[in-house]
């Protein structure tokens, strides 16, 4: 090699090296700290271009396959979504987009605009069943998932309506399970509201009129059905924007409640005939005495009611605690429900939801002071 070009070389190393430890010496060194072994997690593992291409692939065909059978909803105050439930013409979509009407507008993605006719309604599950009279060819219905399989962090897709935006799709992840939201048409006799349980969030964006659509997995199956989200803000026709914490009615719900409104146009949720109490602070639970940190505190038992009859208790004690009046002291901790654990009351009506109806036994656990007790309760019918 010749002697200059091999000089040259050495001081482009050179320089490189020196360039190099200027730069690194304009950052503080560390002393590195050793992590213990059984707590690190094996490297993630991240997809390859190809992977996001099937993915990307995975989600078109999941469009061309299920927009079929997501149509539009129109009532004479608004729109929502709905999608094809069977291959008899019912469409399945939300309570709230129905409201009182009886005969509404169905619009597919073929084009095809007609009349269907409410067949039954729930307030307390927000479900709405519609029959519609076309020709099979335009009825796509949607395979159904099991929304007890599912984990937080799996992929999910909307379909539906957002602003009028017909055929719009959406996606994100699974945020929470087992949430449940106030229904603000079903007073309870307390006074305060029922709530919808088994309730899916995502921050998939949710927006209005995605209403009644589907929530889908990466296999194209129902797993939920869109019909709230917590705004962040207003458009100028007062309409609420999206904030990432959308909320669906898992379709396991939606298996229980719908077969019932199209064969009985209702549906009769299990009831206990209490108000409880649950996810009190760390102080206010030991000022109530308790002996659990978990479980739902009853604050009230309604005359003539299931847990009445069957012997639950109310607390009756003043709690003289700032912010707590009307919390009294003495009342049962419920603790499970056929050996099920409660960890708040929305566990309890999830679980009477999902699997029990009126005129069932059930046996809730109770902490009453330091004696834990079975106690079995008929199950009436939400009033």
């Amino acid at each position: 090699m010749n002697k200059k070009v091999t000089l040259s070389l050495v001081l482009v190393v050179l320089a490189a090296t020196l360039m190099a430890c200027q730069v690194t010496s304009l950052f503080p060194t560390a002393t590195p700290t050793l992590m213990p072994t059984a707590t690190t997690g094996p490297a993630l593992s991240l997809p390859s271009t190809t992977d996001l291409s099937n993915q990307q692939d995975r989600f078109t065909a999941i469009y061309q396959q299920s927009s079929p059978g997501v149509v539009t909803v129109l009532t004479t105050t608004g729109l929502g979504s709905g999608w094809v439930y069977s291959a008899d013409g019912y469409i399945v979509t939300n309570n709230h987009v129905v409201g009182t009407e009886t005969r509404v507008e169905v619009d597919f993605a073929s084009g095809l605009k007609t009349f269907g006719n409410v067949v039954g309604t729930d307030a307390y599950s927000d479900l709405a069943v519609i029959k519609v009279d076309v020709a099979a060819s335009e009825l796509h219905p949607l395979p159904l998932g099991d929304s007890n399989a599912l984990q937080v962090g799996q992929t999910v897709i909307a379909i539906g309506n957002p602003f009028g935006l017909s055929g719009t799709m959406t996606s994100g992840i699974i945020s929470a399970m087992d949430r449940a939201i106030p229904s603000t048409t079903t007073q309870a006799t307390s006074g305060g509201y029922f709530s919808t349980p088994d309730i899916i969030q995502t921050d998939t964006a949710i927006n209005p009129g995605n209403s009644g659509g589907p929530l889908l997995n990466l296999n194209g199956e129902v797993i939920g059905i869109n019909s709230d989200f917590i705004p962040t803000s207003t458009t100028a026709t007062g309409q609420g924007v999206n904030s990432g914490i959308g909320f669906a009615i898992s379709i396991n719900l939606v298996k229980r409640v719908v077969p019932s409104l199209i064969q009985n146009g209702k549906f009769d949720f299990a009831y206990l005939g209490i108000a409880t109490h649950d996810n009190l602070p760390l102080s206010v639970i030991q000022s109530l005495g308790l002996t659990s940190t978990s479980g739902a505190y009853v604050t009230n038992v309604f005359a003539g009611g299931p847990a009445d009859q069957a012997g639950i208790q109310a607390g009756t004690k003043p709690l003289d605690l700032a912010g707590y009046q009307g919390l009294n002291k003495g009342g049962d901790l419920i603790i499970a429900i056929d050996g099920q654990p409660v960890v708040t009351f929305y566990d309890m009506i999830r679980y009477l939801a999902l699997y029990k109806s009126p005129g069932d036994t059930v046996t809730l656990t109770v902490m009453r002071g330091d004696q834990k007790m079975d106690i079995p309760v008929v199950l009436g019918k939400r009033p």
